[in-house]
């Protein structure tokens, strides 16, 4: 490719020779104003005396034409799966690249774009920022067209389309014309909510492709499991009112009825999260006589906030009355038919501390408690040597509920607790600090009750695998069983303590049912487009983890042991949206990207969001299902880019220069000659 072009380099000053040429031009119009012989003769030549001056050359470039890019940006989001699109779009693919290596002089750039997962944007269709992104390396001059094969779903438009640089905006549409979809929106959620009062949710239901709006199902569910269902008419808001069901996390989901006709169910459903925050937690704390370790679990129950403890210590049993009249007495009295009968629901848990039989609680509250474990309700016993005696707390009509029995023994001897192999599994128990298997690093205790065997979970035991603390489940209840009243050494620092603090905490919050604590649990965290699995069981190995993608896809994830009752896996995310989980009886739900994301709240095919800027860079819109893959054709820069069946790829004149070669035109003889006839002519006609 040669190109040819005229350069100046004069020798003299520039503005020398631009003064010289003024006064010669003037002299030149000087004698053309009045006419004088020979003035046209003398002023060519002292036009080419000027031209002289300024050293003109004659620049040959030798060039290499560059091939004119045009980028193809393929659509792979999740709407782009739905209707068999991403079928139609590799169709699509493949019949460009063929076209393509009929054209000579262009160079197709394929750029592949995928759900752009985020935590702080809603962007899923992010096709004109990958295109951006992708083309940073190529000078703009060598872009010819954009093509775009997508469902018309983007999500960054430019809003400025006349600040487009990627030269005419070519769409090819998947998708059909007039698809129907019926999709739910949730338009008002808490995000926060005391347990057990009442938050709404607001959402509506959206139709797309239907005809008059028919009353609509929707079935909204806590954790996976159905609450209730909703009948409401698309298009207006409906409102649900609910109590928050527990602390933590409470992931709730509501479905509208799918139709038939509809390209997707994906957008049936919509998600929240609602972290559930528990009121004060009502603990009665009823110690059966004063002792060293009572002090250990009031500390503990009065510097946690959200306790509400209620402690009572028993000072003056009925065997010590002595006749003064109660006026006279300084000790409160012990509500018992209040607490233990009336307002024995209000309390999350109820702890005996080396309480035993002595007249204070009739015999049949006792049989009032089991039936408020059995109902729900928590009950800790932290026995002492009384567990042993015939006063025992297990010889009332409470041992139907409580994990063992005793046998009769106390066992005085010097042991450093352990834990059972069920408690180095047990989220209550597992990885306790200082916990080693071949020396924890905990002080001893001393005195120990001896019981029959018992139908609980025995999480700690001493030196010769008798028990020292039982966790049992009771119907809807569950029950804990401490068989040592030495844990106050612990929080005295004897021998270096250990973790009572932390053993007490958790038994005390498994017994309130926090969720974390569960035996037997499956749940997922996502970071990024990662998914960690994590399932927690007492049992052998667990088997698979069925994974349900939000496009409905399924896959089979094998779980790996990490040696501490919980087996793990991890997951690519190729898609956002709820991801749901299941294990045997259990299931989880996980969200990747935003919640509801806008990837999956739109779906029908449709060209409106496109129109703008493909009218304003002269492009074209095409649905393949329609029209098929139109042709293309190589046009000039400013030539018509569309047609009927076809359109254009505008050819770039980008080029990359190899070389320059100069011939000056007023050097050397050639130049001289030129002059000197100039000034020969002058005098030609001088003499006739």
């Amino acid at each position: 490719m040669e190109n040819f072009t005229i350069a100046f380099n004069p020798e003299l000053p520039l503005w020398l020779s631009t003064g010289l040429c003024i006064v010669i031009a003037i002299a030149c119009l000087f004698g053309l104003f009045f006419g004088l012989r020979g003035a046209w003769i003398r002023s060519i030549a002292a036009l080419l005396l000027c031209f002289s001056l300024f050293n003109p050359s004659l620049l040959e470039e030798d060039r290499t034409a560059l091939p004119t890019i045009i980028p193809m940006v393929v659509d792979q989001t999740t709407s782009q799966k739905l209707n068999d699109r991403d079928v139609e779009t590799e169709n699509a693919v493949a019949t460009l690249r063929e076209q393509f290596d009929q054209l000579e002089g262009y160079e197709l750039r394929e750029i592949r774009v995928r759900d752009q997962i985020s935590t702080t944007s809603d962007v899923s269709s992010a096709l004109f920022k990958s295109l951006d992104t992708a083309l940073q390396d190529i000078p703009r001059e060598q872009l010819g067209a954009s093509l775009f094969i997508t469902d018309g779903q983007v999500h960054d438009v430019p809003e400025d389309a006349d600040k487009n640089s990627q030269g005419p905006v070519h769409v090819l549409l998947t998708g059909k014309e007039n698809e129907k979809d019926r999709r739910i929106i949730l338009k008002q959620a808490p995000r926060f909510g005391v347990v057990g009062e009442n938050q709404e949710l607001i959402f509506e239901v959206n139709e797309t492709g239907f005809g008059d709006p028919q009353p609509v199902d929707v079935t909204i569910r806590f954790d996976g499991e159905p609450v209730a269902v909703e009948r409401v008419l698309p298009g207006e808001d409906a409102g649900f009112v609910f109590e928050v069901p527990h602390g933590g996390q409470n992931i709730i989901e509501l479905e509208a009825q799918t139709a038939d006709g509809e390209i997707t169910e994906i957008n049936n459903r919509v998600f929240t999260n609602l972290t559930g925050i528990r009121e004060n937690l009502r603990v009665l704390l009823v110690s059966g006589e004063p002792h060293a370790g009572e002090r250990t679990w009031r500390n503990l129950l009065k510097s946690d906030a959200s306790v509400d403890l209620v402690h009572f210590t028993i000072l003056r049993p009925p065997e010590k009355q002595d006749g003064t009249p109660i006026n006279q007495l300084s000790l409160i009295a012990f509500p018992t038919r209040e607490l233990f009968v009336q307002k024995i629901d209000e309390f999350d848990l109820i702890i005996f501390d080396r309480y035993k039989r002595r007249g204070v609680l009739p015999i049949l509250y006792f049989d009032n408690i089991a039936s408020y474990v059995r109902n729900g309700g928590a009950v800790l016993v932290a026995a002492g040597p009384e567990y042993a005696e015939p006063v025992s707390i297990a010889t009332t009509p409470l041992n139907v509920v409580l994990p063992a029995i005793s046998d009769g023994r106390i066992i005085e001897e010097p042991f450093v607790p352990q834990l059972s192999d069920t408690g180095e599994k047990h989220p209550v128990t597992r990885n306790l600090d200082g916990w080693n298997s071949q020396a924890p690093s905990w002080s001893r205790w001393f005195r120990a009750v001896g019981v029959e065997e018992g139908s609980g979970e025995t999480v700690m035991v001493d030196e010769n695998d008798r028990p020292i603390l039982m966790l049992q489940r009771q119907q809807e209840g569950r029950v804990a069983l401490l068989l040592s009243d030495h844990v106050w050494l612990w929080s005295r620092g004897f021998e270096g303590g250990g973790p009572h603090g932390q053993l007490l905490r958790r038994m005390a919050h498994w017994l309130m049912k926090e969720p974390d604590l569960e035996e037997e649990r499956l749940t997922a965290i996502s970071q990024g487009e990662t998914l960690t699995i994590t399932r927690q069981t007492l049992g052998d190995e667990p088997g698979t983890v069925r994974l349900t993608s939000p496009s409905g896809d399924t896959v089979e994830l094998k779980l790996e042991n990490n040696g501490t009752g919980q087996w793990q896996a991890s997951y690519k995310a190729e898609e956002i949206g709820l991801y749901r989980l299941a294990n045997d009886q259990l299931t989880a739900l996980s969200q990747i990207g935003p919640a509801n994301p806008r990837e999956l709240a739109a779906v029908v095919s449709t060209s409106e969001l496109l129109q703008t800027i493909a009218d304003t860079t002269k492009g074209s819109i095409t649905r393949l299902a329609d029209n098929g893959v139109p042709r293309l054709l190589a046009v000039g820069t400013n030539a018509t880019t569309k047609g009927n069946g076809w359109i254009g790829l505008p050819r770039t004149q980008a080029s990359v220069l190899n070389g320059v070669f100069r011939i000056p035109l007023f050097v050397g003889l050639l130049g001289l000659a030129v002059l000197l006839l100039a000034f020969a002519s002058t005098w030609y006609r001088e003499g006739r």
